[in-house]
């Protein structure tokens, strides 16, 4: 755990849930091994999404949808989700999700590998979420940069292993080395990226929330307004 586990389960206590569907559709996918955002994880992402309130959402990994459900019921009627998928056996039932709920002509589930899909993207959008295979995600950040809009938000999601992200190569088990070896470099990216400013905060399994610069509005790093 990155934070207390007590401190983790006193304040998930408190939360109020997402509603009847999105409640069941968490506790079918928790009882089916399926990964879903956490619920410290989904409380953050409901305050970024109704303060910043963008139109064009795109989510990178959709598993069984329930986070691109999350963020429809947190943003404007107006707002459009494109979400990334490509696991055979989770694309049906992802789509079947978003029918039930009734948000089929507000979500576009792109079936297919991720890094491909996103070398095809054209327009911008407001507000990204990567939510992914985390070994994926320096690949797929100079396209999610082309995509990402000037004053858009990037959240991405698991980025520091449940602590083993601060530990030495050599004491993280050989399978995961090659994740903490990007991860710990895709960090670093967003970190000294002077097109970004970025914040990685130990929630959940820790997320990295990232606002676009204006390119002509640099400030530089270190120095004062």
């Amino acid at each position: 755990m990155i934070v207390d586990e007590r401190m983790t389960a006193y304040i998930n206590s408190l939360d109020a849930g997402n509603g009847a569907f999105l409640d069941a559709l968490e506790q079918e996918a928790k009882r089916g091994g399926i990964p879903i955002i956490r619920r410290e994880m989904q409380s953050f992402l409901k305050v970024l999404l109704r303060m910043k309130r963008p139109e064009r959402i795109l989510e990178v990994g959709t598993a069984v949808g329930f986070s691109a459900l999350l963020m429809c019921e947190n943003t404007p009627e107006s707002t459009r989700i494109t979400t990334i998928e490509k696991y055979e056996k989770r694309i049906p039932e992802a789509r079947e999700n978003f029918r039930r709920a009734g948000m089929e002509s507000r979500i576009t589930l792109l079936e297919g590998d991720a890094a491909e899909i996103l070398k095809e993207l054209k327009g911008s959008f407001d507000f990204i979420f990567m939510d992914a295979a985390k070994g994926q995600y320096i690949h797929f950040l100079p396209d999610v940069l082309r995509l990402l809009e000037t004053d858009g938000v990037l959240v991405s999601d698991n980025v520091l292993q449940e602590g083993d992200i601060i530990e030495s190569h050599f004491a993280v088990e050989r399978r995961n080395r090659t994740i903490y070896k990007r991860m710990r470099e895709y960090l670093y990216e967003l970190k000294h990226d002077r097109r970004l400013l970025t914040s990685i905060v130990p929630i959940g399994d820790g997320a990295a929330v990232s606002l676009r610069m204006p390119d002509e509005n640099d400030f530089g790093r270190g120095g004062t307004v």
